[in-house]
């Protein structure tokens, strides 16, 4: 294959896409609300489609402002539900999404008619034409969507370097941090306006529904490697550039082998992180399901005698 400068900067917006979903993503898992990631990356819609009726154009802070809201609604319209309605807060996150996303979905319809607004993209993300949108920075010609990941991975890594002690006590035992003084409720809500910004911001990189890969499997996989925050966040974060590379990688080649051009960059990309994923299952040194058969294995070998395994 003939290596570009449009290959670099589309590895460059996948990679800074991930590790902007990783850097909340890591916190959801931890709080066992990755269904949550799901939700909020869908019902976020309504809040983008409101933006756009509203402006008539493609504005980055009404977007954000209607995706955070519609984030912080979508966690506490899920506590209503399950609270008043008295089902199970999985269900609640099934109710209150789908909803959302279906309102979300006519509205985006309806905008499409009156501005520059592809329904598929928001829905699949276009990451291979991301260098034709381009904005002069120092000189140099940047992609939009490398600019805009950009200053959301910075907002999140500063918010949670601020907020580091907090967010990681709440996220272990809220209790403790509500005695403390930290609002576990307030951290929360925190959280899910982080990620509605950063669906929001990957919206046109990798689309709404690939978005959640990069929310939860990278840091998913390093909690299979590791037990400690730190290294769980840098573990993820590097899972999610290698699956940016990989993913952009198998998908302008894998597709030559069976007679086809390419396919899609976001696609590849998930299924970047499910394969790096399935890696640390089955082969993390010390969880891996494959290395603990083989341990297993190993010690019904040692404890039988070398006379019965001769006979």
């Amino acid at each position: 294959m003939n290596w570009t400068s449009f290959d670099t900067w589309i590895v460059v917006v996948g990679a800074l896409c991930a590790v902007a979903c990783t850097l909340p993503g890591c916190f959801l898992v931890l709080r066992k609300m990755s269904m949550m990631g799901d939700a909020i990356s869908h019902a976020v819609l309504p809040g983008i489609a409101i933006g756009f009726l509203m402006t008539g154009a493609r504005s980055s802070i009404p977007m954000f402002l209607g995706a955070a809201i519609t984030g912080v609604l979508t966690a506490v319209f899920t506590q209503w539900v399950s609270k008043f309605g008295r089902v199970d807060r999985g269900a609640a996150m099934g109710i209150v999404f789908t909803t959302l996303f279906a309102v979300g979905l006519i509205l985006i319809v309806q905008a499409a008619d009156h501005v520059d607004l592809d329904p598929s993209c928001v829905l699949y993300g276009a990451m291979e034409l991301t260098p034709l949108d381009t904005i002069e920075v120092l000189g140099v010609m940047i992609p939009r969507a490398a600019i805009s990941l950009s200053i959301v991975l910075l907002l999140n890594l500063s918010l949670i370097t601020l907020l580091f002690k907090e967010l990681k006590l709440s996220s272990f035992d809220e209790g403790l941090s509500n005695t403390l003084g930290f609002s576990s409720n307030l951290l929360q809500y925190l959280l899910m306006s982080m990620v509605a910004v950063t669906t929001v911001a990957a919206f046109e990189a990798v689309g709404s529904i690939i978005v959640i890969a990069m929310l939860i499997v990278p840091p998913a996989t390093a909690l299979l490697l590791t037990r400690r925050l730190i290294p769980m966040i840098v573990i993820a974060a590097s899972v999610g550039i290698l699956s940016a590379i990989l993913g952009h990688l198998s998908a302008v080649t894998v597709p030559k082998l069976f007679g086809y051009e390419s396919t899609s960059t976001s696609g590849s990309m998930a299924a970047a992180t499910g394969f790096l994923f399935t890696i640390a299952w089955l082969f993390n040194p010390s969880e891996g399901l494959l290395v603990k058969q083989f341990r297993n294995t190993k010690k019904i070998n040692e404890s039988v005698p070398v006379e019965e395994l001769s006979s």
